[in-house]
């Protein structure tokens, strides 16, 4: 238990940080969108809308490699560290003079031919962040959580700070006749840039931070375990990319695929993507687990008991996620409010996108096996098959059932993944997993959140008063079993 304890810990303390950083960043939409005219603001959309395909090309796996390789014998002297970030350095070196070449080419062709300098900001951003990924992966690896969330709440007060700055304060100052020297520096005519140098700024100021970490070059390149890390890593870059065609396709696909006219599909896009965002807090928990469980799962994999604490994980993983689940979609009248009223009508897939995101959460857990048995490539098989999945459910079901089609295909996607890589477990690194349990408290889970449905017409009692007596009985349903399961242990 005091192994669970502090990876749950390790958990909290990332969660915290995302938490609070997309809090933040969330502020900044509403000063950019008001600042900022909807075309140059589709700029901005526009870039950040590849930095997911970018971050995987330029990482190229090598974070999770890293982790399958780390050389635990010889902590002071972790040539697999070394080697993973010398390449990632090359490889984003080698990027940064492809992009210098082509530009301003590339420039016209993005049609930006008055501004190449976006271009060169936006991958300096890239780059910067790829190289970066690697000594976060250390400080993950060496449990220090504290210093990576600190780390990752300055860059995103960094970047704060400095776009209130740049898009508030310095056009009023100028106006004023405020001629402090900071202020000289500012140019009208940059507008949107901005937010793309204070973004760059906040990166530069990460990646000194981190130089320490940069120490470890000196431990330097070794070849052979360069080969294996390749032959390991390669295929995570299929399953990068297959992961974003799942999160990301279907809001692509909407606007072309509803079947009505040019307006009426935006608006739909505009209602799909605002419900999307509420389940924002299954998704926060899983990225915090993902960045405390994936160098756990390595880290302990030579243990005795190591299969048997990695089904533990996944049960109290599922018992967190059905309370997540519970907590929105039975306080929905409170989450609602998160959404302004004209987009309330797509509330119905919120239960839907919840349940397709523990779903997700399941299969991340499920995945070591072909992490530990070096099976990348098969695991690359898995995402390929549930980003076909993706693309085929979206196009058949999006002219038919609008953004509810592309709901029930996130959620059907991601549990045939979670089911196939159950299957390929069992065969390759076989896991006791409880499934009655784990399918317990999921059934209990959807079954009380049936039952809300159905008294919410009958009862007489508030919402949340109902609401909250039914996240009890789940609570103590679930204390009652573990305790049970415990004393029969």
């Amino acid at each position: 238990m005091s192994i669970l304890k502090k990876l749950a810990s390790q958990t909290a303390i990332y969660g915290v940080s995302s938490l609070f950083g997309r809090f933040l960043n969330y502020l900044l939409v509403p000063l950019y969108t008001y600042y900022f005219s909807t075309e140059e603001y589709g700029v901005v959309s526009e870039f950040y809308a590849y930095a997911g395909f970018f971050s995987v090309l330029l990482l190229f796996g090598f974070e999770t490699g890293y982790f399958r390789f780390r050389d635990k014998e010889q902590p002071k002297r972790d040539v697999t560290y070394s080697t993973a970030l010398l390449f990632i350095l090359l490889l984003n070196l080698s990027f940064l003079s492809l992009i210098w070449y082509l530009n301003p080419g590339l420039s016209s062709a993005l049609h930006y031919p008055d501004h190449p300098e976006y271009v060169w900001w936006f991958s300096l951003i890239l780059v910067l962040d790829a190289v970066a990924a690697i000594p976060f992966a250390r400080l993950r690896a060496e449990e220090r959580a504290f210093r990576f969330a600190g780390i990752k709440v300055l860059e995103i007060l960094i970047t704060v700070g400095l776009s209130l700055w740049f898009i508030v304060y310095c056009p009023k100052l100028r106006a004023q006749g405020i001629t402090l020297w900071p202020v000289q520096f500012y140019d009208p005519s940059i507008g949107v840039g901005y937010i793309f140098i204070a973004n760059l700024i906040a990166s530069c100021a990460k990646f000194i931070i981190l130089i320490p970490q940069l120490a470890g070059l000196r431990w330097g390149f070794d070849w052979t375990l360069f080969k294996r890390m390749l032959r390991y890593s390669g295929p995570m870059v299929v399953i990068g990319f297959a992961g974003i065609i799942n999160e990301m396709l279907d809001r692509a696909l909407l606007k072309y695929l509803l079947p009505y006219d040019a307006t009426t599909n935006m608006q739909m896009l505009g209602i799909y993507g605002a419900c999307y965002k509420l389940s924002i807090l299954m998704s926060l928990f899983i990225q915090a687990f993902r960045f405390a469980a994936e160098p756990f799962f390595f880290a302990y994999a030579g243990n005795v008991d190591a299969k048997e604490v990695y089904a533990k994980v996944l049960n109290f993983f599922v018992i967190f996620c059905v309370f997540i689940f519970l907590l929105v979609t039975l306080y929905i009248d409170f989450f609602k409010h998160f959404v302004g009223e004209a987009f309330r009508a797509g509330l119905h897939v919120v239960p839907i996108l919840l349940f397709a995101n523990l779903c997700l959460g399941i299969y991340v857990n499920l995945s070591i096996w072909y992490k530990l048995t070096d099976k990348t490539l098969m695991g690359a098989g898995v995402s390929l098959f549930g980003a076909l999945l993706t693309i085929a459910l979206n196009i058949y079901w999006i002219p038919t059932y609008g953004y509810t089609g592309s709901a029930w295909a996130t959620l059907i996607c991601y549990a045939t993944m979670a089911i196939v890589s159950y299957a390929l477990g069992r065969h390759y690194y076989p896991v006791a997993y409880d499934l009655k349990r784990l399918l317990g408290y999921i059934g209990l889970g959807v079954g009380l959140y049936w039952a809300n449905l159905e008294l919410t017409p009958l009862s007489w009692t508030p919402a949340w008063i109902r609401a909250t007596e039914l996240l009890l009985l789940y609570l103590l349903s679930v204390a009652w079993f573990e305790r049970k399961q415990a004393l029969s242990a």
